[in-house]
């Protein structure tokens, strides 16, 4: 977005008191859904009084029109409103969460999503979403790793671009289109302990490589918004934090949008020590460059007083209305307040279309994490089918975190799904269990279903608000008397298929060493079940993979695939090696893993030209093959590996991804370009620096290094 002032937002700044002036930068909830602490605000005299710039929790297009009407026809200057909500995975129409839909691998797939969730909010009268989060997250304690993309940098900034094209469209303009703010910067994802809102200890190196790349990818993709995080950098709360927020994201990368505070975040500034009160805390934040204060009441409370002692200057205050009124401009919300075309978009109509977007997202997001004894796919219809748990007909859970306006009863769990994949099968179900609780009385009888069935198929996993927001999890296991259960009925010796809801990885190590199949099915959404039930059937061939590393123990925490070497490697012949006495230092499965009803291999794997030098590119390509018997699709990772630099860089670093779908004993040659952009990484002042020598690159199905063929390109100074 251009910061250049048009004549009509240069016209508003000069007739505004300076009260309107910080009520442009005051954003309030309606309260319509709870997505934070305190008591909804009187918005309604707030905008009366002019002293209102924007508001979330509010939609439904006749309620919306209303708020709007009054904002344009009854207040002296007659600015609209900006209306935000958080749709994270789907407005209506929900699809997998985040984690979920990122183990598709599939940017097309994101943008389109994320195209449905905007035309649905927009219909209702919202103009910006709270989304997408792109803190990387490599700790699945801390509950919002449900909302993020994963453990990898790269993947999460190809996201970043997606979800922004998807969510904004082609013109901020048409009323089609949501805003995008890029959440949470940076490094929320590495809370202490995974502790939601804990402190934050990261060195600079992961700041600027693991944290921030996926930020200034949005940026870069045209983002009209950031919303930094809860959390502290450095002792320095985001929200305070002129060296990221000022010096960095607007004067180094240009970044011309608005910084629109967390939930009272700016507030907050006197919990974490950096400010006495609310004038102070409104300073801190305006200066920094924070120009919504999102349900802080600190710029409405604090500003003037901030003013007056001359803590702030009226400059500071003039060039945040100017950014919230020009976003206002970018968004043709002057022209067309009501965004008519929107109101009028009959979402409803498109239902069933988004319903196939939304079942094609589930499908493509369900990973097979094991398949021990073959038992899937279930190609020939059971006689009699057990589908037991505490998640088989959990209609609501299958929402997921963050489920926009989505509705309950619009949900399809698991049960249903099954019952129309295998009619004419006798379907005995029970819950055995609840999710948590002490009850354990149901577990005799969901024993008995599952000893007189062909089939069991055990559903377990979290409550959906058992992930996201203030949803930390010490112990990420199954929680309540769900792992009871699940011995008991694999004490039965029956075939035993488990589907795994949840936002994050869970420690069930002794449930996948002992069932016959694994699932992964997460938070799945709209059409959960009848997406479950093609893939166990064989209808959909599983192609999904972990956008994160799944440990063996929480012992591990954190564990991902892009560490750095040690200059005592791992050796179970060596004492003195980093290596611990009581669990292997690998997760249980790679970053990467995910298993298909075919075998693809690989082969032939090269790149030329063998030497670049600064400015060329090289063209990596690999063979891909489909051993099996069924048709499949392959996900290629391409990664590189630094050997030998001036700083010690990852074992691996993912740069590249491929597509192959390939009939059975068919091949297909998969390519991708790496520039000596890709090449180089942030030198000891952080800049990027390319140094001459080997480069290593891999290929493969996984970050699971034994599995991935070799090649080598050197620089050449």
């Amino acid at each position: 977005m251009s910061a250049r002032m048009t004549d009509r937002v240069a016209q508003l700044m000069r007739a505004m008191s300076v009260e309107e002036k910080i009520g442009q930068l005051n954003m309030l909830s309606a309260g319509l859904i709870v997505t934070g602490p305190g008591d909804p605000a009187n918005y309604m005299a707030a905008l009366k009084a002019g002293r209102l710039g924007s508001l979330f929790n509010l939609f439904g297009s006749k309620q919306v029109r209303e708020v709007q009407r009054i904002a344009v026809e009854e207040t002296r200057l007659g600015i609209p409103l900006i209306f935000g909500y958080d749709i994270i995975h789907g407005h209506r129409t929900i699809f997998p969460i985040p984690l979920a839909e990122a183990a598709a691998f599939d940017a097309g797939l994101w943008e389109r999503t994320a195209r449905v969730a905007a035309l649905e909010g927009a219909a209702e009268g919202l103009t910006l979403t709270f989304a997408p989060m792109l803190d990387v997250s490599r700790d699945p304690r801390w509950g919002r790793m449900a909302e993020s993309a994963g453990e990898d940098p790269w993947l999460t900034s190809l996201y970043a671009t997606a979800k922004v094209k998807g969510f904004q469209g082609n013109d901020l303009k048409s009323p089609l289109s949501l805003a995008a703010t890029a959440k949470h910067l940076a490094a929320y994802g590495a809370a202490l302990a995974g502790r939601d809102y804990a402190e934050v200890e990261i060195s600079e190196r992961a700041l600027h490589e693991v944290y921030l790349p996926p930020f200034k990818a949005a940026v870069m993709a045209g983002a009209a918004a950031i919303m930094p995080a809860f959390t502290d950098m450095d002792s320095i709360p985001l929200t305070a934090h002129v060296a990221i927020l000022r010096d960095l994201v607007r004067r180094q990368w240009g970044f011309e949008g608005v910084i629109i505070s967390d939930y009272g975040a700016i507030a907050e500034l006197i919990a974490h020590g950096v400010a006495a009160d609310l004038t102070e805390a409104a300073s801190l934040a305006l200066k920094a460059g924070v120009d919504i204060d999102r349900m802080g009441h600190a710029y409405m409370l604090g500003l003037p007083q901030a003013l007056q002692s001359g803590a702030v200057s009226i400059e500071h205050i003039d060039r945040a209305a100017e950014r919230v009124l020009m976003l206002k401009e970018h968004m043709g919300l002057f022209d067309n307040p009501y965004r008519d075309a929107a109101s009028n978009f009959d979402h409803k109509a498109r239902r069933l279309e988004h319903r196939d977007i939304a079942l094609d997202a589930a499908r493509r997001s369900i990973v097979l994490l094991s398949n021990r004894t073959n038992v899937l796919p279930v190609t020939r219809r059971p006689r009699r089918v057990a589908i037991l748990g505490p998640l088989a007909n959990a209609q609501a859970e299958m929402l997921g975190p963050w489920s926009g306006a989505g509705l309950i009863e619009d949900m399809v769990p698991f049960l249903p799904g099954f019952r129309a994949a295998w009619p004419g099968a006798e379907i005995l179900y029970a819950q055995g269990v609840e999710v948590e609780g002490g009850d354990v009385s149901g577990i005799a009888a969901a024993v008995d279903m599952a000893r007189n069935a062909d089939l069991v198929v055990l559903c377990l996993g979290e409550q959906r608000l058992m992930s996201g927001e203030a949803a930390s999890r010490a112990q990420p296991d199954l929680p309540g008397h769900q792992a009871e259960l699940a011995r008991a009925v694999l004490d039965t010796g029956k075939p035993v298929i488990v589907l795994l809801s949840s936002g994050r990885p869970l420690t069930v190590s002794w449930l996948i060493e002992r069932a016959d199949a694994v699932l992964a099915t997460w938070f799945l959404g709209s059409e959960a079940g009848h997406a479950v039930a093609d893939v166990i059937t064989g209808l959909w061939n599983p192609s999904a993979k972990l956008p994160v590393s799944w440990p063996v123990d929480v012992g591990q925490i954190p564990v991902f695939y892009s560490r750095r070497p040690t200059g005592r490697p791992a050796d179970p012949k060596v004492r003195y090696s980093s290596k611990y006495l009581d669990m292997p230092n690998e997760p249980l499965f790679p970053f990467g893993h995910g298993l298909s009803y075919t075998r693809f291999t690989y082969s032939d794997f090269k790149a030329s030209p063998s030497e670049l030098r600064a400015g060329a590119k090289a063209t990596l390509e690999v063979t891909v093959r489909n051993e099996g018997a069924v048709a499949g699709e392959e996900t290629v990772f391409f990664f590189l590996r630094d050997p030998v630099a001036s700083v010690s860089r990852p074992l691996l670093e993912l740069k590249g991804l491929g597509k192959a779908w390939l009939a059975p004993g068919q091949a297909k040659t998969i390519t991708t370009t790496l520039s000596t952009d890709d090449l180089a990484f942030p030198g000891n002042d952080y800049e990027p620096r390319l140094e001459p020598g080997a480069i290593e690159l891999f290929v493969g199905p996984s970050a699971r290094i034994e599995d991935l063929l070799k090649a080598e390109v050197r620089v050449m100074a």
